[in-house]
C-alpha cells in the first residue's frame, strides 16, 4: 500500500491515450483537457464550443476516406456547425427554438389562440371570432363594382375570328385595366392548355352522393379543345375590345369568361355589357388611335 506525505507533490499518473475513432460522430461525449494542480480552470462557453467543433473535426477527418467527402464539402460542414453552435444547438439536433420564438413575437395574440386550441377549443374559437371582428376592416373590403347585372349578348360570333366588346359604366382606371388583362390572360392560358373541354366533364357530371372516380383513359381519348390565339386589349374611353381565335366551338370557354367578368363587375368595377361578335360597336371609332384622345393598347 502506498501512502503519500501531505507535503509531497501530487503524484502524476500516466493517462492512457484513446483513439478518436472510439468516439462516435453522433456521441455527446467530449474529451476535455485535465488541469494540473494549482492551475485555474477556464469555464468559458466559447472554449467548450471550440472543443466540440474540434472533436467533430478530428472525427470527420478519420472517416473522410470512407465517406468520400471532398475538402469543399468538409469546409461547408464546419461552417454550418459554427453557425449552428452560435445559435444554440446544432441543426442536426432538430431544435430551432430561436426561430420559433421570432415567429411568435410577430403575433403573440395568434400564438395564444393556437396554444389554447387543444386544451379549450371553444375558448380558442371565441378568441378567433373576436379577433376577426376587431380586424375585419383589414380583412374584408367593400365592393366597388356595380349592383346591376352585366348584360351579355351575341352578334354573329365566330369562334375562329371575332371581337369581344366591353362597355363600362366609367372609364376604367389603371388598376381596373390590370384586373381585366390578368383575367383574360388566365382565361387564355387555361383554354390553350385544354382546361375548358366540355367533352371531358367526368367529375361535374358524376353523382354527388358517391365517391368521385376518374377514368384516365377516357380523359386522354377525348377530342382536344385548344384556345388558339388572342389579341391585345384595346380601350377607347369606356369601351374596350379584344380579338380572339378560339378555334373549336367550345361554349364552356365562353361560360368561364362570362362567370369571371360577372364577378369583376360586381366586386371591382362595373361592366355595363359584353358583346360577343360583330365588327363594329356604337361608341367605337376606328380612326381614334392616339393616347391623347383616350386610346390605349394593353398586351395580354
Amino acid at each position: 500500500m502506498l501512502i503519500q506525505h501531505p507535503s509531497s507533490p501530487i503524484l502524476q499518473l500516466p493517462i492512457p491515450k484513446l483513439p478518436l475513432s472510439a468516439f462516435s460522430r453522433h456521441s455527446n461525449l467530449v474529451v476535455l483537457p485535465l488541469h494540473h494542480h494549482g492551475q485555474k480552470a477556464r469555464p468559458k462557453t466559447t472554449s467548450l464550443r471550440l472543443a466540440i467543433v474540434k472533436t467533430r473535426a478530428q472525427d470527420l477527418k478519420t472517416t473522410q476516406n470512407s465517406q468520400g467527402l471532398t475538402d469543399r464539402e468538409e469546409d461547408e460542414y464546419f461552417d454550418d456547425e459554427d453557425d449552428a453552435v452560435e445559435d444554440g444547438f446544432s441543426t442536426r439536433g432538430g431544435f430551432r427554438g430561436r426561430d420559433e420564438e421570432k415567429d411568435y413575437d410577430r403575433d403573440p395574440e395568434f400564438a395564444q389562440i393556437l396554444g389554447t386550441c387543444l386544451d379549450d377549443p371553444e375558448k380558442a374559437r371565441f378568441k378567433m371570432e373576436e379577433r376577426l371582428r376587431r380586424k375585419r376592416n383589414k380583412i374584408l373590403h367593400t365592393k366597388t363594382g356595380s349592383a346591376i347585372p352585366m348584360k351579355v349578348t351575341f352578334n354573329k360570333f365566330d369562334f375562329s375570328n371575332s371581337y369581344i366588346w366591353f362597355e363600362f359604366y366609367n372609364t376604367p382606371l389603371e388598376k381596373d385595366v390590370s384586373v381585366l388583362c390578368d383575367t383574360i390572360r388566365s382565361w387564355h392560358i387555361v383554354g390553350r392548355l385544354g382546361g375548358c373541354n366540355s367533352m371531358n366533364m367526368q367529375l361535374s357530371q358524376s353523382q354527388l352522393d358517391k365517391r368521385p372516380s376518374y377514368d384516365a383513359i377516357q380523359g386522354a381519348n377525348v377530342t382536344p379543345s385548344t384556345f388558339y390565339n388572342v389579341g391585345d386589349l384595346e380601350i377607347q374611353e369606356n369601351v374596350a375590345r379584344i380579338w380572339v381565335d378560339i378555334g373549336t366551338s367550345e361554349p364552356l370557354l365562353l361560360d368561364v369568361l362570362i362567370n369571371a367578368l360577372t364577378q369583376i363587375s360586381s366586386d371591382f368595377f362595373g361592366i355595363k355589357q359584353v358583346v360577343f361578335g360583330g365588327k363594329e360597336f356604337e361608341n367605337w371609332k376606328e380612326n381614334l388611335t392616339t393616347e391623347d384622345a383616350g386610346y390605349s393598347v394593353h398586351t395580354i
